[in-house]
């Protein structure tokens, strides 16, 4: 059975409590006065900012804090505290500038022991009870603790809309940067430097993309590579890139704007960022040609999710070039599957895969029949027999460049689909 705690306070008698509020509460405007000086002693880079009236903000806000601590101690300090919003306002300050809540924090602890020293002072002159007295100065300290939760909760609010300011200018950048091409096309512009009329920034770059970069921070790096993302679930965290990597998490398929992508230990710093996600970095370009790097990423992506590409992690474009050749234009690659591989028709799907396999490999090797042996792992008597087969099937078509080269094609394509080994 828990016994519940006497309060010290509630024993002392009502006028006492009032003679203690009604003394405390005319030393308020004094008292407040002098903790705002104090502090500013301590703290001279502190910002005296002035509210709509000239009134300095921190004095309104220490004056508010200890009215309000005050007037509730005639209903008992163990009664929930309401704390005065402008103590949220001190807080989405220090957001807004960009400052930690140290300073801040430190702050309150000062105010409240310079208040606490006169409070202690008038207790004695209306001969409050000592226990009383250190109940109140617990309740002081858990009021401290409120007003920082407020400025904490202010604080976090404006680093939210800060953060949600800059993903939103980011995005207006990458969309902007990603235009380019298009703009440039339609322009009728020509050339890597071309950007139509208006101003030009740099490397091809217009002035609007230049001026809009600079305000969000962004150095213009001379080249880039944009990844397209694959997202695990849709309560995954968003990967830890570096400050001057773009993300856009908006997408259903995340984009990333990498700068400078082959700068040492880049690829392997956005790797560990990128763990457990899956997706394809393409080729790096110049800024200005950023929209095709992403076209190359968004194909790759493609291929990931059709399981023709492996998941689970960022894929680099330039590692995959057949499959990123090969398999993407499909209707292509199937029709010229069907009219250059129509002698197998007739094979059945076993010895056609087998013949397919063959002729594969003396497209890639153009050696004998031992080599070829070896490497599908068959005798080499085998392979002679099915050589005999694709002549008789292909005939003189096996000895022309151009039917070769598109043999290969479509065979690769095949290999890279899983058909063949």
């Amino acid at each position: 059975m828990v016994t519940a705690v006497r309060s010290a306070w509630r024993d002392v008698p009502p006028y006492q409590v009032r003679q203690f509020a009604t003394l405390a509460l005319a030393e308020v405007p004094t008292l407040a006065q002098d903790i705002l000086r104090e502090i500013r002693h301590e703290y001279p880079q502190l910002p005296l900012v002035l509210d709509e009236f000239g009134e300095p903000r921190a004095l309104v806000g220490i004056r508010q804090s200890l009215e309000h601590f005050v007037t509730h101690l005639t209903t008992g300090p163990d009664r929930p505290h309401v704390h005065p919003r402008v103590f949220q306002e001190f807080g989405r300050g220090e957001g807004v500038q960009g400052r930690s809540l140290d300073a801040l924090q430190a702050i309150y602890r000062l105010g409240v022991r310079l208040a606490w020293r006169r409070l202690a002072e008038i207790g004695q002159q209306v001969a409050i009870p000592a226990p009383a007295m250190y109940e109140l100065a617990e309740s002081g300290f858990e009021y401290l603790d409120g007003l920082v939760a407020e400025s904490v909760r202010g604080y976090a609010e404006a680093a939210a809309r800060q953060a949600g300011e800059r993903l939103r200018q980011q995005r207006r950048l990458m969309e902007q940067l990603f235009g380019l091409a298009a703009t440039r096309t339609r322009r009728g512009g020509s050339g890597p430097g071309t950007t139509g009329p208006g101003p030009a920034g740099i490397g091809g770059v217009p002035a609007a993309l230049a001026e809009r970069a600079a305000r969000l921070g962004w150095p213009l790096p001379e080249r880039v590579a944009v990844a397209v993302l694959l997202r695990p679930d849709r309560a995954a965290v968003a990967p830890a890139v570096a400050p001057d990597v773009l993300l856009d998490m908006e997408c259903e398929r995340p984009r990333m704007v990498v700068p400078e992508p082959d700068a040492p230990g880049r690829r392997e710093l956005l790797g560990r960022a990128a763990a457990g996600w899956s997706g394809a970095l393409g080729p790096v370009v110049p800024l200005a040609a950023a929209a095709k790097s992403l076209r190359w990423a968004g194909a790759a992506a493609d291929l990931i999710e059709g399981g023709l590409l492996p998941a689970g992690e960022l894929l680099q474009c330039t590692e995959h070039t057949e499959a990123l050749v090969l398999l993407p234009p499909e209707e292509l690659i199937d029709d010229l599957t069907r009219r250059r591989l129509a002698p197998l028709d007739g094979c059945g799907p076993t010895h056609g895969r087998r013949l397919a396999e063959t002729l594969l490999a003396w497209l890639e090797t153009r050696g004998g029949a031992p080599e070829i042996a070896a490497r599908l792992g068959v005798h080499p008597q085998t392979v002679r027999y099915r050589l005999r087969q694709i002549r008789e099937l292909w005939g003189p078509e096996v000895d022309d460049p151009d039917r070769r080269f598109e043999l290969e094609l479509v065979l690769r394509a095949r290999r890279l689909r899983g058909e063949l080994n």
